[in-house]
């Protein structure tokens, strides 16, 4: 016990000597050699490395933080569902449905100077197409990929296989372009870095990344947008949530999520708190190629309490909402119109004797709060549940490798956006985050069934049916759609303008403010 309690004293000491040692997020009165003060610094603290810095495969959270700060889409979907353009000047579907023309903002360069083209963006849809680099669901209808054209140096003409309703969605967002004058040489993109590291068009460059450390960034001259404020980020990689909660007390960070119960005391310390929604799902998911009993899943599920796992780790409901289905319960196509597995014990006496490991993040306080009480909740109905605390992108690698995998279960979450389609990655059998391992045709026709209804009154209930099906076959538990709640030194400004926003934290670092 005594070496344990040592071993975690050092790695918190080491974490915040690391911090420390490269803060960019200096206090006001930071001088340089020559005197002068320090402005227009931030150093936002983020929990792990990005998993990939590659904009074709990119799937995690603090990948797609450095991504969005480094590369810029065509366009974005805003939380009320609205486009707002990035790269793109006009994007304009055709009558027939089948074919997508995007028109470029005149003058776009790359942080290197050269000109960004059409030619581009055909070059990058087309490698994040091919299956295998890993993220390609999202530009494929049916069996066939959106395929991509430019017709000037300016216009590229997007053409569907068939008529998908999804399509405008997937074509316009979430696909960060890369320069071909670059990569162009590039044969496999299923890698998680590019060499060199980073070249964009967003409004930083990516300086320099120690592994463990820290990512630098510095403002990108050829923006296209309005030039950045900040002169100096930093996203710094500080796992420990405590050592996180007193760099934020002294000053040492700028920035960073914090939980529910650290609120009282970093609004005491003078940070600024500002809880959003991010229409996640957090849920625990099970490993059908090992879990084969469909009967068996079920019972695991009428095990659970639902309300005690979010109680204990969001300690109020007005930090999370209870979640029922693949869907967050804010997306305009949730129902609760199945089955949401309210706790039965008598229910679940099919898992009696049953004993199954589950991996969850250890350094995520949520995470470890639920592991614990589903631990104990599956004990009540006769499961034995041996507990993996890990790192928590080693989960996925080994979840992937189905029935020779370690793990049983395991707790995770995820944030796919408002269009339904977009879950179809996670859910169709054979699809690039389909970590569960299910295969279900019925789930798979009606997937198809949804992309190709442009009707919307129709098409929400195609996804009815969709959310009762995964329900019925038990292959997730949805647990909550939780609040990030995100704490900032209150001489960091534009919080609103820089906009929170799902994954990436902020819309745009470039519009906050250093007093």
């Amino acid at each position: 016990m005594t070496k344990t309690r040592f071993g975690l004293t050092a790695l918190i000491a080491a974490a915040a000597l690391a911090l420390t040692a490269c803060s960019a997020g200096a206090s006001p009165d930071t001088e340089t050699a020559d005197g002068q003060a320090v402005t227009g610094s931030l150093t936002y603290v983020i929990g792990g490395d990005p998993t990939s810095l590659n904009p074709i495969n990119v799937g995690d959270r603090w990948g797609l933080t450095t991504t969005n700060i480094v590369y810029s889409p065509l366009a974005r979907v805003e939380g009320d569902g609205t486009v707002v353009n990035e790269l793109a000047e006009t994007i304009e579907p055709a009558d027939d449905g089948l074919s997508v023309t995007v028109t470029l903002k005149e003058g776009l360069l790359w942080s290197d100077g050269e000109p960004l083209t059409a030619d581009d963006v055909v070059f990058t849809y087309t490698n994040k197409a091919v299956r295998e680099n890993g993220a390609a669901d999202a530009l494929w209808v049916g069996d066939a990929p959106i395929t991509a054209e430019a017709t000037d140096d300016r216009t590229v003409v997007f053409h569907l296989p068939s008529v998908s309703a999804a399509a405008l969605s997937n074509i316009a967002t979430e696909t960060y372009i890369i320069p071909e004058h670059v990569y162009g040489d590039v044969t496999d993109f299923s890698g998680a870095e590019l060499d060199p590291i980073a070249v964009g068009s967003g409004p930083y460059v990516l300086t320099k990344y120690e592994r463990g450390q820290y990512l630098t960034f510095e403002p990108n001259e050829n923006f296209y947008g309005e030039a950045p404020n900040i002169e100096n980020l930093t996203l710094q990689i500080v796992p420990n949530a405590d050592t996180v909660k007193t760099a934020l007390q002294t000053g040492e960070a700028d920035a960073s999520f914090a939980t529910p119960d650290q609120i009282d005391e970093l609004s005491a310390a003078g940070l600024d708190i500002y809880p959003y929604s991010e229409g996640r799902v957090a849920y625990l998911g099970l490993n059908l190629a090992k879990l084969t009993d469909k009967d068996v899943r079920q019972a695991l599920m009428f095990a659970l309490d639902r309300n005690e796992l979010n109680d204990a780790a969001y300690l109020s409901d007005e930090y999370y909402e209870n979640a029922y289905t693949i869907l967050p319960p804010s997306n305009a196509f949730a129902t609760e119109d199945v089955e949401k597995y309210e706790q039965d014990l008598d229910a679940a006496s099919a898992a009696d004797g049953l004993t199954i490991t589950l991996a969850y993040a250890g350094s995520d306080p949520a995470q470890t709060t639920q592991a614990t009480l589903i631990q104990q909740q599956l004990k009540q109905a006769g499961v034995t549940v041996e507990l993996a605390g890990v790192e928590g992108a080693s989960i996925y690698t080994e979840i992937e490798k189905g029935a020779d995998a370690k793990y049983d279960a395991f707790l995770g979450g995820y944030i796919m956006g408002a269009d339904p389609d977009a879950y179809s990655a996670l859910y169709r059998s054979g699809a690039s985050s389909n970590f569960f391992h299910y295969e279900s045709a019925e789930t798979d026709a009606l997937f198809d069934a949804g992309a190709a209804e442009l009707d919307p009154e129709a098409r929400g209930a195609i996804y009815d049916d969709l959310q009762a099906q995964i329900a019925e076959d038990a292959v997730i538990y949805p647990i909550t759609d939780n609040l990030k709640i995100l704490a900032v030194n209150s001489r960091i400004g534009g919080v609103e303008e820089a906009g929170l926003v799902p994954i990436y934290t902020m819309e745009n670092f470039g519009l906050l403010t250093a007093k």
